[in-house]
């Protein structure tokens, strides 16, 4: 295989969650298949397994979080898979998916054999592991500039994978004009109360969906101070918590509502924003790294974190115009997220990563 061709390549992948119906990262399903589709085959060494849905040419090994292995029996697991891959094949290069761990473990044994290792990594927190990762791996690749809060010296900012052949623009018409729709995990982090003191500034004909649940008894006291905030506002009534959704039911929510508003601050490429935006509903932010999608949207878009004034300003600027100046808007973002951060571009972009450390070395 030459230095610069992919199509013939064996992929070693490191993934937490591979799980199609996973409600955060069943998204890692579709990355998968789409990198199967670029190369000859993939193996996948994954935290834990749900439902698999892949295609032929890809097999997943399981460290075993799912069956209740303690970190000890995955540390076994984790290296038994790993030397029996390469024991099997040669393997051409690997991409690590937030598994700063796996890069850690695994970079030794790779750069000992001459495997490059491009690891991904979107979040604020800066971790133990994410420093050893970083000095594991040959690259390190992310969303968006500030979502990678180590060194820059091996940073490559490559844009999110949005499936847009999943998440699409509705075709019946069929949106509701009185849903402010906010998707993603009751955390504090996504700054709900926001959101809500906005809205009570709304006026009434409008309801509010939040979809998403807790994840431990730290959101559960932060759901509880969300719904103490509703009866102090006296919006309990127009304010509606749903349970979160797999992700190919996600659409059919995006595309029915009328607006979407993200409030996730910088540090974070929260990608339910960019979800929103490829089903052509017009979505606020706080981030101001969404700029750039944003594009000509950004001043009616682009609202101040925490600011709730501004938010609800910026609400009803866009709930005022007409359902047909909201598609536009819905539409042009769309054409922004497949320019900038459309899943085979990334897909794309990661073995473009892999082949460059292949040339150099």
């Amino acid at each position: 295989m030459k230095n610069g061709d992919m199509t013939h390549a064996r992929l070693l992948l490191f993934n937490l969650a591979t799980d199609v119906n996973h409600p955060i990262l069943g998204f890692t399903t579709q990355w998968i298949s789409a990198l199967a589709g670029r190369v000859a085959s993939i193996d996948v060494i994954t935290m834990l397994a749900g439902e698999i849905a892949v295609p032929d040419n890809v097999r997943v090994h399981s460290v075993g979080k799912e069956l209740g292995y303690s970190e000890p029996r995955r540390l076994v697991e984790f290296y038994r898979h790993l030397f029996g891959i390469l024991g099997r094949q040669k393997i051409d290069g690997c991409f690590s998916h937030m598994m700063q761990v796996f890069s850690a473990l695994g970079g030794p044994v790779l750069r000992a054999r001459g495997i490059p290792l491009v690891t991904w990594y979107a979040h604020p927190s800066l971790t133990l592991s994410l420093k050893l990762a970083h000095f594991a791996s040959n690259r390190m690749v992310t969303s968006l500039p500030t979502a990678y809060p180590y060194r820059k010296d091996k940073l490559t900012v490559i844009g999110q994978g949005i499936d847009v052949a999943l998440f699409t623009p509705a075709t019946d018409g069929n949106v509701r004009e009185d849903v402010i729709l906010c998707v993603g995990r009751l955390s504090r982090v996504k700054d709900h109360p926001t959101l809500i003191r906005a809205f009570a500034l709304l006026p009434e004909n409008f309801r509010l969906v939040i979809l998403g649940a807790t994840a431990g008894a730290p959101d559960e006291a932060y759901l509880a101070e969300l719904r103490k905030l509703l009866a102090e506002l006296k919006i309990g009534d127009r304010v509606v918590f749903e349970k979160p959704v797999p992700p190919t039911e996600l659409p059919a929510h995006f595309r029915s509502c009328t607006v979407h508003v993200n409030l996730t601050p910088a540090g974070f490429g929260d990608k339910v924003a960019w979800e929103a935006m490829s089903c052509g509903r017009p979505c606020l932010v706080a981030n101001a790294d969404f700029a750039e999608t944003l594009g000509d949207t950004r001043d009616a878009l682009l609202f101040k974190t925490g600011d709730s004034a501004d938010l609800a300003a910026k609400l009803t600027a866009v709930l005022a115009q007409t359902p047909a100046a909201r598609a536009a808007i819905g539409l042009y973002q769309r054409t922004q997220v497949e320019r900038l951060h459309s899943l085979p571009r990334l897909a794309d972009r990661v073995l473009a990563e892999i082949s460059q450390c292949r040339v150099r070395r």
